[in-house]
Formats: structure tokens, C-alpha cells, sequence
């Protein structure tokens, strides 16, 4: 039996990739039934990086806790037993482009004929409205469309931007709202017995972590309107992407070249990163780093001033030179005691087994019924009353097939015939 604050509570996804599946996974992980509509050769991350057939590493980690129903949705039977579904769902999640989901019967009006009451997410990359609104988009295409890529200053060798490739930030940041939109409408139905529809985008979500960038403020922002001005007067002489981005970078990286608080260091034996941003920890770090450099806390800071800079840069220098002469260990231990926020640069894949995650109950265990155990990052909050748990594995494609087409009113007659015309599996 299903725990959680969202336990009772029905879900139909008609989502693929990231940014849908692992809004439903929260939901799962909050003890929601989730029921995932996939297509007969199953959903797209199924088929990345195969480690046995059907079944990828990436697809597990954003699936757990579903069901499985698999249908051509193509097909006016299979819309049939989805339209049969729908008056004992509560909430329906689709991030199919926007076309789609009028196409396939799901889309909003259609489903809140069948449960006025419903709950409907909406996941588009670029919105429904707009010169766009058409558009299919994925993680990349909305970093860059957004800003975050340009943001992330990085160039690969070619001379063309660097993706974020440490995660699909958008997709990821997406997945959240999505999960976060349904408990406040389902909060708002409980109140007033209304459904409604929930417009969420990757263009939003990569907008409001850029927020304080993307924010416009004429009182504070003549560099920025400097900046940009020759940023766009480069797009038009047809620069070079390089060119365009040390420009529009020009300012950060001389505010980056005078920094001893914020940032992280080589050590002996690997890397560190502090965060000091109050004067009394800037003070700590000068501290535990032996300098007399105030850096930002300079009366006289001034990136534009090349002389100031210069003495900056020669001292940041004298500090990286003092932290690559001890081991990470050292300076950890140091910077602990001297009060400054620190911690190592690790690699992901040791921090499953890392006594902080372990201590606060992030690795979870999951037994899979074809690949077998396998640890994961657990639910992404606590709640002392109603606990989160893992509601159980990925599906295998198709598992839950059957008992959901009986659920729909369906003979086994009239299964066994959908089946053998590759409507149903």
C-alpha cells in the first residue's frame, strides 16, 4: 500500500525523456499511483544506452514507482481505454509538443469533459503562445535559447559554446515545478472542488534560475547595458562566437580574477571550494589563508582599474600558490576551524557512500524484477507527518498492461484481440 502525502492520489503521464518522467517520480515518491502511457516500443530513454533490452540506466533513475500501460495511442481504441481511465485519475501530466495531445484524444479539453475536476500539467518547451509556441525543444536547445549557456562563459575547442553537461538543468528544474504545481492545485481542489490547467515550460524554468541576470533594472544596470551594447554591435559585425562571449565575459572574469572568498582552489591532492559572503567570513578567510588581500573588501575594489587589478591578480596568485601547498584534507580541516564555509570537490559517483548523504537517509535501495539492486538518490524532501518513500522500481515496459485494460472495462476477449493487433501490450 502506497504511503505518502499524495497516497489516494491518481496519475496519468503521457510524458517522455526528463522533464516530465521525473515530475511523476516525485509524485510516486510522495505515494501518488503514477501510471505511465508508453508507445508499443516504449518511451525514448528506454532505448539510451541499453543495458539489457528495454531497460537503460537513465530510464530507471527517472521512473521508479510507476506503472506501466502500454497503447498506440494512435489508434481510437486505445484512446477508448484511456477516456474509460481518466474519471478515476486526479491528475494528468503530457510534454508532448503542442500539436500532439489534441491529436491523441489527452489534451485538456477533451480529458476535463470526462473529470471536470482535473488536474492538467501542460509541459512545453517554449510556452503555447508565441512565434515558437509549435516548436519541439530539448534540455540543450533551451540553454541556449535562455541564456544559460552563454551565461556559463565556457568555449569548447571548436570556438562554439559549452554546454552545462552535468545535468539537464532545465529538464531537472522543469521536473520540480511540475511536481510543485500539482500538490498546489490538488491543494486548491480540496478547497474548492476546481481542477484546472497548469502551463509549465523549460523556457521559464532556465529564465528564473538566470533570474537576478534576466532581471532589468535601468537604477543598477549601465554596465549591463555597456556590456550588451557591445555584445550587439560584434552579433553584427559578425564576430566570432568567442569573440561575442569574451566580451559579454569581460567584467565577470576580472571581478572572478580578484576574488579570494568565492570560489575554488587546487590543493595538493585535488580541489576545494569555499563560500564567504558576509564581511565577517571574508575576515575569516583572510584569516585561515594568512593574507592581508581584502579583495571585494576593499573601500577602493575596482575591476576597471588596471593598476588595482594588477596588485589583485599578484595577490589571488600568492593565495592559490598557499592553498596548493597542502592536501584537501588539510585545508578542510583549517578552513572548518577558522569558520569558513568549505567543503571538497567530489565526484558524484563516490557520494552515494558518503557518510553525509548516508546520515541523512539520501541513498535509497531498489530491487529491480530484471536488473536487480541498485542504490539511488532518494526523494527530494523529508516530511515528518507523512513521510516520502520509494514506492518501488521503474516498470518493465508494459507490466501493469493488463490489469489496467481490465480496470478500463475490457473482456479478456477483447484484450487478447488488441493485443494481437499491436494495440495493446
Amino acid at each position: 500500500m502506497a504511503s505518502g502525502p499524495l497516497a489516494g492520489i491518481r496519475v496519468l503521464e503521457f510524458t517522455q525523456i526528463i522533464a516530465g518522467p521525473v515530475g511523476c517520480q516525485h509524485l510516486a515518491d510522495m505515494g501518488a499511483e503514477v501510471i505511465k502511457v508508453e508507445p508499443p516500443e516504449g518511451e525514448p530513454w528506454r532505448l539510451f544506452s541499453q543495458f539489457m533490452p528495454g531497460e537503460s540506466k537513465t530510464f530507471q533513475s527517472l521512473n521508479r514507482g510507476k506503472k506501466s500501460l502500454v497503447l498506440r495511442l494512435q489508434d481510437p481504441e486505445a484512446q477508448d481505454i484511456i477516456h474509460r481511465l481518466i474519471p478515476s485519475m486526479d491528475v494528468v501530466v503530457s510534454n508532448y509538443r503542442p500539436d500532439v495531445p489534441a491529436k491523441l484524444g489527452i489534451d485538456y479539453e477533451t480529458v476535463r469533459k470526462l473529470r471536470p475536476d482535473i488536474v492538467y500539467v501542460d509541459n512545453t518547451a517554449w510556452g503555447r503562445q508565441g512565434p515558437w509556441s509549435q516548436r519541439p525543444g530539448y534540455d540543450i536547445v533551451a540553454q541556449a535559447v535562455s541564456g544559460l549557456m552563454a551565461n556559463e562563459g565556457k568555449i569548447d575547442p571548436n570556438g562554439a559554446p559549452g554546454q552545462i553537461t552535468s545535468t539537464a538543468i532545465a529538464d531537472f528544474g522543469t521536473g520540480l515545478a511540475i511536481a510543485w504545481a500539482v500538490c498546489a492545485a490538488l491543494f486548491h481542489r480540496e478547497k474548492t472542488g476546481e481542477g484546472q490547467l497548469i502551463e509549465t515550460t523549460l523556457l521559464n524554468t532556465a529564465l528564473y534560475f538566470l533570474s537576478t541576470g534576466a532581471m532589468d533594472l535601468p537604477a543598477a544596470d549601465a554596465l549591463k547595458y555597456q556590456k550588451m551594447e557591445r555584445v550587439h554591435a560584434l552579433q553584427e559585425q559578425h564576430a566570432s562566437y568567442e569573440e561575442i562571449s569574451t566580451a559579454y565575459h569581460a567584467q565577470t572574469r576580472a571581478t572572478r580574477a580578484a576574488n579570494i572568498y568565492y570560489r575554488t582552489y587546487e590543493t595538493s591532492d585535488g580541489a576545494i571550494a569555499i563560500g564567504a559572503l558576509s564581511p565577517t567570513l571574508w575576515a575569516k578567510v583572510r584569516a585561515a589563508f594568512g593574507t592581508d588581500f581584502l579583495g571585494m573588501a576593499d573601500p577602493n575594489y575596482n575591476v576597471q582599474d588596471e593598476a588595482w587589478m594588477a596588485v589583485a591578480r599578484a595577490k589571488v596568485a600568492e593565495v592559490e600558490e598557499i592553498v596548493r601547498g597542502k592536501s584537501t584534507a588539510w585545508w578542510i580541516e583549517h578552513l572548518e576551524k577558522n569558520g569558513v564555509p568549505a567543503g571538497p570537490v567530489n565526484f558524484v559517483e563516490d557520494m552515494l557512500a558518503d557518510p553525509q548523504s548516508i546520515a541523512n537517509g539520501i541513498p535509497v535501495q531498489v530491487e529491480h524484477p530484471l536488473s536487480g539492486p541498485q542504490t539511488q538518490v532518494g526523494p527530494v524532501l523529508k516530511m515528518s507527518g507523512t513521510p516520502l518513500s520509494v514506492q518501488g522500481p521503474s516498470p518493465i515496459l508494459g507490466q501493469h498492461s493488463f490489469e489496467l485494460a481490465q480496470e478500463a472495462g475490457l473482456t479478456a476477449d477483447q484484450i487478447a484481440d488488441l493485443v494481437a493487433r499491436g494495440i495493446l501490450a
